[in-house]
């Protein structure tokens, strides 16, 4: 499910924006910077402090994630089930490997696997007068630069 683009934008970019349903049935949204890419169809990221969350997951588990390319402005949504799996369960250690590069992994309570059952392009609307991706890149990037202390920004 998961193509090539998908895990660029997911490894450059795993700052994911996780809606869920709160117990009065309003939406939630919470970023998350630690997603990883544990197969073609799951996306996981580490719970390190996020009990509001966990506990929407533990009553509905649908949940929809959105990561961008803030340079590109382009991206994809996912949505899926979540499964929660705490420090101390067998399948943590099994998850935890893949974030174990995390600077934060030591700190991690639980992971969050979301099998993913939809993904959908997210493309700006900077992009519906025929603008390419370099132009749109380069525009940003010359934003960025901008707000820099220093005007510079490498990449």
């Amino acid at each position: 499910m998961l193509t090539d683009d998908m895990k660029r934008v997911l490894r450059e970019y795993p700052l994911g924006f996780v809606a869920t349903v709160g117990a009065d049935g309003a939406p939630r949204v919470s970023p998350k910077g630690s997603f990883v890419i544990i197969d073609d169809a799951t996306i996981a990221y580490g719970d390190i402090r996020s009990p509001g969350t966990t506990r929407n997951l533990a009553s509905d588990p649908r949940v929809e994630v959105s990561f961008i390319d803030p340079f590109l402005r382009k991206g994809y949504r996912f949505a899926g089930i979540a499964t929660v799996t705490e420090r101390g369960q067998a399948e943590f250690e099994r998850l935890h490997r893949h974030l174990k590069e995390s600077s934060l992994a030591s700190r991690m309570r639980a992971i969050v696997a979301i099998k993913i059952a939809q993904a959908l392009p997210v493309t700006s609307p900077i992009y519906d007068d025929g603008r390419s991706e370099i132009d749109v890149r380069k525009s940003f990037v010359t934003r960025f630069r901008k707000q820099q202390p220093n005007g510079r920004y490498e990449e």
